[in-house]
């Protein structure tokens, strides 16, 4: 493909991209939608054959952009949440019921799940099946847009439901996102794990180190990078003593990107999850002045930086699709793609939130519709595909040519049903809500 051509479908994409949200926004039809379709026509092109598009060749390259493309999404839905976590507050805490239901319980179910049907339906090591469900677990904080909360609610607003609708304390959307935001580094422990396995050798001294160090020890570190980076950075944007370095007075809100690099790098480089650094560093930018100008500022950078990186990923992703991506998928694959999608994650999602839930009236708690939504729009995306692609450049794993049609099918169902379902269903539960607000 010739570098006008690509310059010409780029430029046409990204116009394509910028229209779609006004166009879509209150039908059933999602921009990841039409960007993979459209992905899927550049790759009927005959220039397209002369691209390769093979992941088992790419490794590098796919981890790095998927990476990049999940980091600036995490920046995003951290700087977009409302619902402050203050760490000495037990009301606050159990505010965020749901979310710790969710990670605590929905994402090991999740992975067990998937790695069972792996192990079971699909024939594959118990390593391999393991990966497989560490790398289909983590929803996705970039293609849920329809089920994420909506820019950051700051003091300029008048109304606080001006966010197309969203408000701040719209449960169902802060769990989704929230849950989004911080799985994606919580799934890194059990990719690890599973390459620990593979690698042969695999202790009950492994066990505990790999408890001790993976599990514990590289959360805690992303963490407290993340909230000492957060507050640092907060305290020189917002109460600097300088007015040249007090960047919300001056308004420049390209603070949020170099956050978002400081973070995940200085967490890799002492040994930490980057993930979680990323979107600790954003909430606790966010709360360091929760209703300033500002954070709307920042999440708008942000924001369309996520856009130009989602249709480079979903382009591609579409393109590979037609270009043989599936070429190795059979029904074993389109069974696990299926039952993660229609039951494993309904069924634990319904499991963690409805088993011995708080009530709807007290904090944190939800009804059995806002309880079916949350357990259902579990959407599955470009995290998957940087998983499957670090795990391949880190070990060589069996049957990776099955893995990445899999995980690309799962993914694509998931783009498509999710996509489908969830504005009809998300306003229905909108107009609900605001009619039990009425009443009440």
């Amino acid at each position: 493909m010739t570098a006008a051509a690509v310059y010409f479908l780029l430029g046409l994409s990204l116009l394509v991209a910028t229209v779609l949200p006004q166009v879509t926004r209150r039908i059933a039809l999602s921009p990841p939608m039409v960007l993979v379709a459209l992905g899927m026509l550049f790759g009927l092109l005959p220039q397209a054959d002369s691209a390769n598009l093979e992941p088992q060749d790419h490794h590098a390259l796919i981890t790095h952009v998927t990476e990049f493309t999940v980091l600036v999404a995490l920046m995003g839905v951290g700087l977009a949440i409302d619902r402050m976590l203050e760490l000495t507050s037990w009301r606050s805490w159990r505010t965020w019921s749901p979310v710790w239901r969710l990670l605590l319980v929905t994402m090991p179910l999740t992975i067990a799940g998937v790695a069972l049907l792996g192990w079971w339906v699909a024939g594959l090591a118990p390593s391999v099946a393991l990966l497989l469900g560490a790398v289909l677990a983590p929803t996705d904080p970039v293609l849920a847009s329809d089920v994420q909360v909506g820019e950051p609610l700051t003091d300029d607003i008048d109304d606080p439901e001006d966010e197309e609708g969203h408000d701040e304390d719209d449960d169902i959307r802060f769990a989704l996102t929230a849950e989004a935001g911080l799985n994606d580094g919580l799934a890194f422990p059990f990719v690890h794990l599973a390459l620990l396995v593979m690698a042969g050798g695999f202790t009950l001294v492994d066990g505990v180190a790999w408890l001790g160090w993976y599990v514990l020890g590289k959360v805690a570190v992303g963490v407290a990078v993340g909230l000492v980076l957060g507050w640092l950075l907060g305290r020189q944007a917002f109460r600097a003593k300088s007015d040249n370095l007090r960047l919300a007075d001056v308004g420049e809100p390209l603070l949020a990107l170099a956050a978002l690099l400081a973070a995940y790098g200085a967490a890799e480089l002492v040994g930490g999850y980057g993930f979680l650094a990323v979107f600790t560093c954003a909430m606790t930018l966010r709360a360091s002045h929760h209703g300033h100008s500002y954070q709307r500022a920042m999440h708008a950078v942000v924001e369309r930086l996520e856009r130009l990186m989602t249709l480079l990923v979903l382009l591609v992703l579409g393109m590979a699709m037609t270009q043989g991506l599936l070429a190795h998928l059979d029904w074993r694959g389109i069974v696990v793609a299926a039952a993660l999608v229609l039951v494993v994650r309904p069924v634990a999602g319904w499991l963690a939130v409805a088993v011995l839930a708080r009530d709807e009236q007290e904090d944190g708690g939800l009804d059995r519709g806002e309880m079916a939504a949350v357990a259902f729009f579990g959407v599955r995306g470009v995290g998957s595909l940087f998983y499957l692609a670090y795990a391949a450049s880190h070990e060589h794993l069996p049957d990776e040519p099955w893995l990445w049609s899999t995980v690309a099918f799962t993914v694509i169902i998931s783009v498509l049903l999710h996509g489908v379902t969830a504005t009809p269903a998300m306003a229905r539960l909108d107009a609900r809500r605001g009619r039990t607000g009425t009443q009440g």
